[in-house]
């Protein structure tokens, strides 16, 4: 189907105020402009608790990191990586969406700001994603009070790191992982996928843009080839944890997180995968913007509980 009617509109308002297009952007410009969702989102519910973390890393940095707590007993403690092209985007504009989640589906929810490119490119965002998970893995109990299975997440660029983190992993011991969530998913360097080229899919985030993200995280070709960075090289996918994936029918990632979702299938983990019709990448953060996001957050919060169930 086409894309719907409330999204076209949203764009036919933003391509009337834009005064350049983010592939030409500077990182700051691009960090400027994506901040101002902050004024258009819809606000996120309340929550029984909500922390303020920062999470040591090797070299003696801090990760800042917001916890939320949506009831006394949340049955899960999530770990999300957010979008933006591993160069845009932080907590604020990912609270709302946090919020609705954890609420949704009951779990508790860790939003990590990992440090961003061209300052931090490949594989320093990987290792800040996999130190914050180890650390909230040996934390969950002062902070929640309970072991809660863990399980770790993201969208787009966020989802690339969750995957990335359930890698190493599997090849390094742990942490246990009870589950997956990768919201459209980088999984790949290649550029040429019908959903890439497709001219209906050229909207905020197109083929420009993305060539564009990954020029400033994984400038060389070796770093982009390495299944940590483009995990649809990775040869075995067999024993990694269980997967919620959602993607987006206009979308330039559509096919690349599709073809993931087929080898984890094909690798026999449990995969969950629903194609959201008439929507672009990022429509799920969209709360009050278009109505579409509502559609993707109920899949998402129903595979959460029932994950979190089986857990």
């Amino acid at each position: 189907m086409g894309l719907d009617a409330e999204t076209r509109a949203f764009l036919d308002k933003i391509a009337a105020n834009a005064t350049k297009p983010r592939h030409l952007m500077t990182p700051q410009e691009a960090r400027t402009a994506f901040s101002g969702l902050r004024g258009i989102l819809a606000q996120g519910p309340e929550m029984r608790e909500v922390r303020e973390l920062a999470i040591p890393v090797e070299d003696g940095a801090a990760l800042p990191c917001r916890l939320f707590v949506p009831s006394a007993a949340p049955k899960a403690l999530l770990v999300y990586f957010h979008g933006g092209g591993w160069v845009v985007g932080g907590l604020e504009e990912f609270d709302a969406l946090c919020r609705a989640i954890a609420l949704d589906a009951d779990v508790a929810v860790a939003l990590v700001e990992y440090r961003k490119a061209p300052e931090h490119p490949f594989p320093g965002p990987v290792h800040d994603a996999r130190e914050a998970v180890a650390w909230l893995h040996t934390a969950r109990r002062d902070l929640l009070g309970a072991e809660l299975p863990l399980l770790v997440g993201g969208d787009s660029a966020g989802a690339n790191l969750a995957i990335a983190v359930t890698l190493l992993a599997r090849d390094n011991g742990g942490p246990a992982l009870a589950g997956q969530l990768l919201v459209y998913p980088v999984t790949d360097c290649r550029f040429d996928r019908p959903s890439y080229v497709a001219p209906d899919n050229q909207l905020l985030t197109n083929r420009d843009a993305m060539l564009r993200y990954w020029s400033l995280y994984a400038p060389e070709t070796s770093q982009r080839l390495s299944s940590l960075a483009s995990p649809c090289r990775e040869a075995d996918l067999h024993g990694l944890p269980e997967a919620i994936v959602l993607t987006a029918e206009h979308d330039v990632l559509r096919d690349e997180g599709e073809e993931y979702a087929d080898r984890l299938r094909a690798a026999g983990v449990p995969v969950h995968h629903w194609r959201a019709p008439g929507q672009m990448h990022g429509f799920l953060m969209m709360l009050g913007v278009l109505p579409g996001s509502r559609d993707g957050l109920r899949f998402v919060c129903a595979q959460l509980r029932e994950l979190a169930a089986r857990a």
